[in-house]
């Protein structure tokens, strides 16, 4: 079951795994035990890990529209894809805190490399659920006051939150619904294993998931970009694969991920990343959700580490996955040059 007309609530693929029902009391020792912020610093401290995985933004670059892809990373989970023509901004996060209007909640320890009002022009914005760190009220707000007007795209029941902010141009998708963004750019939205919050009362009252950019560009054939959203490791992957056909490149979430017994079903961790990629047959991938908000028990310098790890018990290389730095922009090669 993935919906209950009886709740109004959603679920996931795998109706046995339930998330979100978590009892105040829990959330509170969880945070009180110390959960949710990293154990340690990272190796030289926050400063130095900041510098070492930052670099200017390349405004000029960002300014030219782009036909074949182009991605650059704005930290956590906020990717700009370029491609097609078209200016794709996927869950954009650019304030100080993870939590209500980016004041309060998870802090940022790595400034984001830009501001929202200097973005380029945004034609479609991507959200893939209602949670603070993927939705952020500040972040949207400060799009619109710069006097964009992009199309967005969000999962069925989380419409209203926009249309309470008297924002247009609002799609609303379930699993596995399309939309056209222009001739040769086509949007999937897919299924993950995850849940929805933005207060006490609304858990699991919208959808969540990810998006494939899919576009055609004749001769070649289509090329997918995927980005999965936050997810636990599930069937999902395959059947995506099975659906839709193999990625190309690929948003590999590899943060979030410890106390292991309480993060596992929402959250993969890099080994579980690794067989998603797998799953998903994606020809190149780069890391996201990790290193910008203190939101779990890791350090913000494992996950590369562990990441190294999985990828060599599977035998890949470890360039399979790139690590940007936050602001870095790069091309993404098509199959014929990989």
């Amino acid at each position: 079951m993935t919906h209950s007309l009886r709740t109004g609530r959603f679920g996931n693929s795998d109706p046995s795994v339930v998330i979100g029902n978590f009892p105040w009391y829990e959330m509170v020792w969880r945070s009180l035990r110390g959960d949710f912020k990293p154990l340690r610093p990272p190796k030289g401290g926050y400063e130095a890990f900041a510098r070492e995985w930052s670099v200017p933004v390349d405004h000029a670059r960002l300014a030219v529209r782009q036909q074949d892809p182009v991605v650059t990373w704005l930290g956590h989970v906020s990717i700009l894809l370029q491609v097609g023509g078209l200016n794709i901004l996927m869950d954009p996060t650019l304030a100080d805190f993870a939590g209500p209007y980016g004041r309060f909640g998870a802090p940022r320890r790595v400034p984001a490399p830009l501001q929202a009002q200097e973005l380029p022009p945004i034609d479609v914005v991507l959200v893939s659920h209602n949670h603070y760190d993927h939705l952020c009220d500040a972040t949207i707000a400060g799009l619109l006051a710069a006097g964009q007007r992009p199309r967005f795209f969000v999962p069925l029941g989380l419409k209203a939150w926009f249309d309470a902010r008297g924002i247009a141009q609002v799609t609303e998708l379930d699993w596995w619904g399309q939309a056209e963004l222009s001739d040769a750019l086509r949007l999937h939205f897919t299924p993950s294993q995850h849940w929805s919050r933005r207060t006490p009362w609304d858990t699991n009252a919208s959808r969540w998931g990810g998006y494939m950019v899919e576009w055609s560009s004749a001769p070649r054939a289509p090329w997918r970009f995927l980005f999965p959203g936050d997810t636990g490791y599930s069937a999902d992957f395959k059947a995506i694969r099975a659906r839709l056909g193999a990625v190309d490149f690929l948003a590999l979430p590899i943060g979030a991920y410890l106390p292991r017994g309480f993060m596992k079903a929402m959250h993969v961790n890099p080994a579980d990343a690794v067989q998603m990629m797998q799953d998903l047959e994606a020809q190149q991938s780069m890391g996201v959700h990790w290193g910008t908000f203190m939101l779990t028990q890791e350090s913000f310098d494992q996950p590369p580490q562990d990441l190294a790890h999985a990828l060599r018990e599977k035998g890949l290389a470890e360039a399979s996955v790139w690590l940007l730095r936050h602001g870095e922009t790069r091309a993404i090669p098509l199959a014929s040059a990989l």
